[in-house]
């Protein structure tokens, strides 16, 4: 596996939830890192009946936001057609490629920035009049996308198939050793930068901020800066290549 630098023995806290942490931790470790898993995420399955009816309905546009999504959906669809739908969207590569596996690859991903601001830009929902949308998400997610389709004419509904839950587990290691450990932090989503915070509370907060912190978003990097943190870097995707590519750049910097 070629990677693009040597982190030489950097320590790398993944904060991510633990199913989908994996792929990020080897490429950390086979660039000479240590990844250090401490998800600040836990996912929890949102099954009802009314959750599965709106799941087995035809919509003309169907938006996936994340691959837990997908997932939790797809834990809830017995019909081997599923999703009915003329247009299945995805957030991301990631999420596209988990749709891919499910048989049903996504007509809509963008192509840059993995992130509604950019599925929103692209010219097939420019007009979205009379149309019928199921946006497919977790508990209380953004509603920046849902807006926008209502304002260009769509009928719009959510189908919520997970809600995100903040891990119970002791700091107390891993404070104790932070100095020693921890030379890198990251976080995917304000949500995980503000579990791993309050997760950490007022005794690890000077030295998480002095962390630097690699984010994907430009959001998430304000959400950062407006916490106190001293060094953000936004990875140029949200893809598990460029979050490592960010890692070297620290590294490189020093």
């Amino acid at each position: 596996m070629s990677t693009p630098c040597d982190l030489g023995g950097r320590g790398v806290l993944v904060t991510r939830p633990a199913v989908q942490a994996e792929g990020l931790c080897q490429l950390i470790e086979a660039a000479g890192g240590r990844a250090i898993r401490f998800p600040t995420i836990a996912i929890a399955s949102l099954d009802t009946p009314q959750t599965r009816a709106l799941l087995a309905e035809p919509w003309d546009l169907m938006y996936f936001v994340s691959p837990n999504a997908v997932e939790q959906a797809l834990a809830q669809c017995a019909d081997p057609s599923w999703p009915q739908a003329g247009w299945v969207a995805a957030v991301g590569r990631g999420t596209a490629r988990v749709l891919k596996a499910a048989g049903r690859a996504p007509d809509l991903v963008p192509s840059d920035r993995y992130e509604s601001e950019a599925l929103l830009e692209m010219p097939e929902l420019a007009d979205m009049r009379g149309r019928r949308v199921l946006i497919v998400r977790g508990e209380g997610g953004r509603g920046l996308f849902a807006a926008a389709m209502r304002e260009r004419g769509a009928e719009v509904h959510f189908a919520e198939v997970y809600r995100r839950v903040m891990p119970s587990v002791d700091v107390g290691p891993l404070l104790a050793r932070w100095s020693a450990d921890v030379d890198y932090t990251m976080a995917t989503s304000d949500e995980v930068l503000l579990n791993l915070a309050e997760m950490l509370g007022p005794e690890g907060r000077s030295r998480l901020l002095a962390t630097p912190l690699v984010v994907i978003a430009e959001r998430t990097a304000k959400t950062a800066r407006d916490l106190g943190f001293e060094q953000v870097r936004v990875a140029e995707r949200a893809e598990d290549a460029a979050i490592l590519r960010s890692f070297c750049e620290l590294a490189a910097s020093g």
